[in-house]
């Protein structure tokens, strides 16, 4: 059984047992939250999260990038956000590559340098300060004014504010 057919097969199990108001795309809590791809951040389990209550997008390292703007921005102007809670976390996989080498990397196997950022750091905190600087910043969303950066712990579970 590939993974795909099993996690199919535990979403017929199921059923439909996930509480939440699913009558409007508008979050209910009118906030977006950004965090990292990471399997370990279990964002509803996180904040007690119920469907409907906020959007949550993700990528590697949870960094702000052009696609994340973008959403960002469908979200606030088009969907009623109002709030931004950017989580990245401890012992997270970009802070085991370097931007060169992993282009280098892809350079020799596709052929070809990508033109994107991999957005690898060596601080956390620094990523978070990074990416509450280039939402603030940009032009195309906003609701800037209330954008919090936090580090999450994976082994303890413990949230820390970064200013």
């Amino acid at each position: 059984m590939t993974s795909i057919e099993e996690l199919l097969l535990r979403n017929a199990e199921l059923g439909d047992v996930v509480p939440g108001d699913r009558s409007s795309p508008r979050p209910s809590l009118q906030v977006a939250i950004l965090t990292c791809m990471d399997s370990r951040i279990r964002v509803f389990e996180i904040f007690g999260l119920k469907q409907g209550e906020a959007h949550v997008l993700r990528n590697a390292g949870g960094v702000v990038t052009d696609d994340m703007i973008r959403s960002l921005a469908l979200s606030q102007r088009k969907l009623g956000t109002r709030e931004v809670l950017l989580v990245h976390h401890t012992n997270c996989g970009l802070e085991l590559v370097t931007e060169d080498a992993f282009k280098d990397e892809l350079e020799q196997d596709a052929g070809m340098r990508p033109t994107w950022s991999v957005e690898a750091f060596k601080e956390v905190k620094d990523s978070v300060r990074n990416s509450m600087n280039r939402l603030r910043h940009s032009p195309y969303v906003p609701h800037r004014d209330n954008v919090r950066g936090f580090v999450y712990d994976v082994h303890t579970g413990e949230l820390t504010e970064v200013v």
